[in-house]
């Protein structure tokens, strides 16, 4: 089409033909510019596709890895609550004049084997990681979801910083009491260490020294405690990001 118009504009020029000329001159310039603009919208719909299929993907990623959590987290939930319930049997059983040796023996070694552990955390964080490291968090449209995906991610970090800090909080009390009472002796993964042992004397010294098992025993109820409503307010919260996501990928 442009050779045609060249083909005309050189047979006006060799005419003197100016006026007409000029009209295909802009007829030309004309169709020069509605070839760049489709070029242009043919590569805005390119990349639009690109971006849109590449937010898919990312959306899908989120919405496992929030489902992954919120396992993760109910999981950590048991194991903190397994702990408190051999916290609660210890202080039973050493609050009743009635408790046996082999009652008092047994509820210290569950008490060390799952009360004394301290919370965790751990979430999955890659690709949002991903996507803030890269600058790729424009990739999601929907601003509204930006923003709510940043400021749950932020809890994510604040949840791991009110673990860590419960469990500075708590080691100074720990670790002296660990070893002067040689709780190892109580740990079902250690006790065999110790060979064959008298159960009325550990027995005895978890009497004498009652107070301060409590004491101990009360430090991780505490930090379990506080961990698990963390950890449900958390859950509640990735639930709400999940049907976020799920709405979005719906669009």
């Amino acid at each position: 089409m442009i050779k045609f118009y060249r083909q005309i504009r050189q047979s006006m020029i060799n005419q003197n033909r100016t006026k007409k000329y000029l009209l295909y001159a802009i007829g030309e310039i004309i169709l020069v510019v509605i070839g760049i603009l489709i070029a242009l919208q043919i590569n805005n719909w390119n990349e639009n596709r690109k971006s849109a299929k590449q937010e898919n993907l990312y959306l899908k990623r989120l919405l496992s890895e929030n489902k992954e959590d919120v396992n993760t987290f109910k999981s950590n939930i048991a194991d903190l609550e397994k702990g408190i319930e051999t916290i609660e049997n210890l202080s039973l059983a050493l609050n009743s004049v009635n408790s046996s040796d082999e009652k008092l023996v047994l509820a210290a070694n569950d008490f060390f084997g799952y009360g004394s552990i301290y919370p965790i955390f751990t979430s999955s964080t890659s690709t949002f990681d991903d996507l803030s490291s890269t600058g790729n968090l424009k990739d999601i449209r929907n601003s509204n979801l930006r923003d709510e995906l940043v400021k749950h991610y932020a809890k994510h970090k604040q949840v791991a910083e009110w673990i860590r800090i419960g469990t500075e909080w708590a080691l100074p009390n720990d670790a002296p009491f660990t070893y002067n009472n040689s709780i190892m002796r109580f740990e079902p993964a250690s006790a065999f260490l110790f060979g064959d042992q008298n159960q009325s004397e550990l027995a005895d010294h978890l009497k004498e020294k009652k107070e301060e098992y409590i004491n101990n025993a009360a430090v991780h109820y505490w930090i379990n405690k506080d961990a698990i409503g963390k950890l449900e307010n958390l859950i509640a919260d990735t639930n709400r990001i999940i049907d976020l996501i799920q709405q979005e990928l719906k669009n």
